[in-house]
């Protein structure tokens, strides 16, 4: 970083965020009628029982691949044809996105914007997968400079322009913002890019904002 303080936390949206639908999978078999226990792909949580999430982690298929498939097939569970995430999530989820929202983002987020350091999203697919409602229903996203999202850019992460995208609309140089991000492929170009960055995991959210935040001399507390 040649010295720059950071002046920037840049947050990918879902499993950052928000918990990853693998979390939530008793909520989701609740919401749709299913038996529990029927929804029994783990992803990072057990990547030995789950050969799709393996195949992404291979770079075989994408991350949208891999979501697709599970939505079909999550559809077919319920007798519906499931083409898009957004009806996944929407009705895996209902009506209340806060109950997602990760408490120590929730948290780390409103240190960061007390200290007066600028806020961003990054994601590939936030409205792809979520709807266009959902951040309208979320009031910690009002905290945030800016949001660059894939669905319309159509530049998706580990692309090295999308991090441009967010630097640029930051108006900052990509040295000043920390990137945060549970894919590791989304991490190492970000690295490219010339970014600090956080491997954000799933299963210690705590540790890695407290990460997050010690870049900027916070303390997740």
């Amino acid at each position: 970083m040649s010295g720059l303080r950071p002046q920037a936390l840049v947050l990918d949206f879902g499993g950052v965020v928000t918990r990853t639908l693998f979390e939530t999978h008793a909520l989701t078999e609740q919401a749709l009628g299913l038996e529990p226990g029927t929804l029994d792909w783990r992803g990072p949580f057990d990547p030995a029982s789950d050969a799709l999430w393996r195949s992404m982690q291979a770079d075989e298929i994408s991350e949208r691949d891999y979501w697709k498939t599970r939505t079909r097939e999550v559809g077919r569970l319920v007798g519906e044809d499931w083409q898009d995430m957004s009806t996944f999530v929407q009705r895996a989820r209902g009506a209340d996105p806060q109950a997602v929202v990760r408490p120590e983002a929730e948290r780390a987020i409103r240190i960061a914007h007390t200290a007066g350091i600028k806020l961003a999203i990054l994601s590939n697919e936030l409205d792809l997968f979520y709807g266009k409602s959902f951040r309208e229903r979320l009031p910690l996203l009002a905290l945030f400079e800016t949001i660059v999202d894939a669905t319309y850019t159509k530049i998706l992460k580990p692309d090295t322009r999308a991090y441009a995208i967010v630097g640029e609309a930051l108006q900052l140089p990509l040295n000043a913002c920390v990137f945060v991000d549970d894919q590791k492929r989304n991490v190492d170009g970000a690295v490219a890019a010339g970014m600090p960055t956080v491997h954000f995991d799933v299963a210690r959210p705590a540790q890695s904002y407290a990460e997050a935040l010690g870049h900027f001399g916070l303390t997740l507390s």
